[in-house]
């Protein structure tokens, strides 16, 4: 399995030897998603709370049960239907695969989310922040335990071309690595959904020198750094 510098496509080989370009959701994606899911939980036991109120004691230890199940195998049962996703995953087009990018299985599953606690630690994810930052698949230790991987599933392609963005002058001289990765990035352009530009030309703003907030207007400049080097100057 191969990663790119900067756009972070992962090359998996599959048992029957097909090449297939997979691309590793970054961490705000993931929170985004992790957000959604718990908001998703919170508000089950909530309406579960209220429901087994008038019934006393077998409705709170119904409640407990419905804690221990959401806690443990929600997440395991959605990345084992056919969608691979919880629903908030679902909602940022997120889904957990193989390393070899073939769906995920039940051992696998339960594996990541079994070691849920290890990258709680010390606090509030904090183990897991740091693994998805350091690493170019953004795989926490969940993901490195299990060999699954949080992918950004294939939809429609980009519209914003590369030929499009008006060339820009980098903010700063460039090192011929860092050039490279830009430009890699503005050929990839055309093949990467709207959200995973936007997504990989944020870890290119320092070249831009202005707004490092991601979105499409960094994401025009980012490109346009890439024509200038590529010899657009007007």
């Amino acid at each position: 399995m191969t990663v790119d510098v900067l756009d972070t496509v992962v090359t998996a080989e599959t048992p029957e030897g097909i090449l297939l370009e997979l691309r590793p959701a970054g961490l705000s994606s993931r929170l985004y998603a992790f957000a959604i899911d718990w908001l998703i939980r919170i508000l089950a036991l909530y309406v579960i709370g209220i429901v087994t109120r008038p019934i006393g004691g077998i409705g709170a230890a119904a409640w407990f049960i419905l804690l221990f199940l959401l806690e443990w195998f929600y997440p395991v049962a959605f990345e084992l239907s056919r969608s691979g996703a919880t629903p908030g995953k679902r909602l940022f087009k997120l889904k957990v695969v193989m390393d070899d990018g073939l769906p995920i299985t039940p051992v696998a599953s339960v594996a990541r989310n079994l070691l849920r606690p290890a990258d709680f630690l010390p606090l509030l994810y904090g183990a897991a922040i740091v693994s998805m930052l350091t690493r170019a698949d953004c795989k926490r230790l969940g993901d490195l335990a299990a060999g699954t991987l949080v992918v950004h599933q294939p939809h429609a392609i980009s519209k914003r071309l590369p030929d499009a963005a008006v060339p820009l002058v980098p903010a700063h001289a460039l090192e011929p690595r860092d050039q490279a990765a830009v430009i890699a990035l503005a050929t990839r352009a055309p093949l990467l959904t709207g959200d995973r530009l936007d997504e990989l030309a944020a870890l290119a703003a320092p070249v831009t020198g202005g707004d490092p907030r991601p979105g499409p207007q960094l994401t025009r400049r980012v490109l346009g750094v890439a024509a200038w080097l590529m010899g657009r100057r007007s």
